[in-house]
């Protein structure tokens, strides 16, 4: 077997499929994959050759790719002469995986403005922090989003809220996503008109993502157009070296080959739906079949009718699908590749997936985040059956660093945090310059993740140096659940720590410290919690002490005395 190095080499020598140049960015100097798209308006015109295939399939609606490429074209037009959006301005998504989120996603991106998906589950307070943080001038949201949003609409400074899938009242100010476009199944009859022309450079603004915060509010990670391209090139790497390292060769393209595939998991809003989902379906010319929220039973009746290639998001889906009661009578033979990342897999999972699809060559993990555009690290084939707990190497544009808790590198081998460089770190945190320079020094990206890199550059997280745990693929920071706690007036002390849970991965848990005299139960906390946050970061286990939580000498709660205390709750 050839080493790592080695495949690289050959990976991205001059005339290869991964050839690499220089580029300088914000004045740094950095290695670029030689075939990334100049910008997302050019993945969209290349979207044209893929003509009456199927692109988007959600429950009764099949929409082709000129039906999506007429809708987004027509939107943008919308959008700058309805609404005035011009390039720059920033646009919001808040819906579920409808196509439309994909229409809206096309139609801000072609026209220069920026688009800010927010999390579906977020609750109102959490929503208006988002729109009023990125300054959205549009809003796009389904009847749930919008109705949630009702109550502060009017305090939001907003040109337009755009419904889609409204079937009762719109809100006041809302107009309905019809009212621009008229009905999905009529989309093929909107104009062939292409977006308006607007010039588009690689480091223009592109995607605003919100991640988790440490200060209990949530940072816009600001993406750039070459961002989020750069990662399109980045996908291919790691099972293209997997090929070389196993001895076969690399498949040659044939535009003749079936149309495949993939079943969309994961929201939109997160970069593992847009980025390394929605992005590559999009540019291959794949079927990307939606699902209005994870069920293991319907996505195995969807992978056997809409016959998906491939299948992924995060360990606690596999789990639950190879778990199903009709996982054994379903037709899976059609399943050609398994990825999943966003949370730690048991090597368990490993065998157990090589056991239930012997015919494909392994499933494969990688590791990456919302500040690094996806993906940083992949393992798959060989390696990832003889290291399943390492998320693999760095793909060769990006170099990494391990570090001790004075921003020194350790010796290999050695535990320490991870820090990533590379084109495909977000260019800042929007209106957290304090939050970007201690985030990033010299253009590498301080990650949290407590990690060892071992002889042949196979990474292994063992720990995250943040407060964070990770609930069925969601960062959940405890410093947010806590300050949530804290606004309960009978609340004394909190912390939040992660209980391991077989399937999602950790669940939260919370020891509360309550006033002398109070009368809150565990669900009267988990009710105020639900009132300020999304429903997934409110406790599951939650111990109410009358005591003190356990502190060192400098009163900093001794987390990790609560965390065996929660451990009575894990499971598997």
């Amino acid at each position: 077997m050839i080493t790592v190095a080695e495949a690289h080499a050959q990976l991205t020598a001059p005339g290869a499929p991964f050839e690499m140049e220089e580029a300088v960015i914000r004045g740094l100097r950095y290695r670029v994959w030689k075939s990334t798209p100049r910008n997302l308006r050019v993945v969209f015109d290349e979207m044209r050759a893929h003509g009456q295939k199927d692109y988007i399939v959600y429950e009764g609606d099949r929409l082709t790719f000129a039906d999506a490429i007429r809708a987004s074209s027509t939107l943008a037009h919308e959008l700058r002469d309805r609404y005035g959006v011009r390039k720059g301005d920033r646009v919001a998504i808040a819906m579920r995986n409808f196509p439309e989120w994909a229409i809206a996603f096309w139609a801000i991106t072609t026209l220069g403005a920026v688009v800010v998906p927010l999390n579906a589950w977020w609750s109102a307070e959490e929503l208006q922090y988002g729109l009023e943080d990125s300054g959205s001038r549009v809003v796009f949201a389904d009847e749930e989003r919008a109705v949630r949003l009702s109550n502060v609409m009017l305090r939001l400074d907003l040109e337009a809220c755009i419904v889609a899938r409204a079937k009762g009242h719109l809100p006041d100010g809302c107009v309905a996503f019809e009212e621009l476009l008229g009905p999905i199944d009529a989309y093929g009859e909107l104009p062939h008109d292409a977006p308006p022309v607007v010039e588009l450079d690689p480091e223009d603004d592109a995607t605003l993502f919100y991640t988790s915060g440490t200060t209990g509010r949530p940072k816009g990670a600001l993406g750039t157009h070459r961002n989020i391209c750069i990662n399109l090139v980045s996908l291919g790497f790691g099972g293209a070296r997997a090929l070389l390292r196993q001895g076969q060769p690399l498949p040659t393209p044939d535009p003749n080959a079936p149309q495949r595939a993939s079943l969309l998991s994961v929201p939109f809003f997160h970069v593992t739906g847009c980025h390394s989902t929605l992005l590559p379906a999009s540019r291959a010319g794949s079927k990307l079949v939606l699902m209005y929220r994870w069920d293991a039973g319907e996505a195995l009746r969807l992978i056997e009718r809409e016959r998906i290639n491939g299948i992924g998001g995060v360990p606690t889906m596999m789990w639950q699908l190879i778990q199903h009661p009709d996982f054994a009578n379903t037709d899976l033979s059609c399943v050609e590749s398994i990825g999943y990342g966003g949370a730690a897999a048991a090597p368990e999972l490993v065998e157990r997936l090589k056991a239930e699809f012997p015919h494909i060559a392994g499933p494969g993990q990688g590791y990456g985040m919302t500040e690094t555009s996806s993906i940083v690290t992949s393992n798959g084939g060989v390696d990832y059956v003889n290291k399943p707990n390492s998320c693999g190497p760095a793909v060769p544009i990006c170099d990494i660093r391990v570090v001790d808790d004075r921003g020194l590198d350790v010796p290999r081998g050695s535990v320490g945090e991870l820090w990533v460089k590379g084109p495909n770190i977000i260019k800042e945190y929007l209106n957290r310059p304090d939050a970007t320079a201690e985030s990033i020094t010299d253009g590498y990206m301080h990650t949290g993740d407590l990690v060892t890199v071992d002889e042949d550059g196979f990474i292994t997280i063992v720990d995250r140096a943040k407060d964070m745990l990770i609930r069925g693929g969601e960062n959940i920071y405890c410093v947010e659940v806590e300050a949530a706690l804290y606004t309960h007036p009978e609340v004394f002390e909190a912390a939040v720590v992660a209980v391991p849970h077989k399937e999602l991965g950790e669940e939260v848990g919370a020891v509360v410290r309550l006033k002398p005299g109070a009368t809150v139960d565990a669900d009267g906390l988990r009710l105020h919690v639900r009132e300020h946050l999304a429903a997934y970061k409110v406790p599951k286990y939650i111990e109410l002490w009358s005591e003190e939580l356990p502190k060192n000498a400098s009163g900093k709660v001794l987390k990790q005395e609560l965390r065996e205390v929660m451990r009575r709750y894990a499971t598997g």
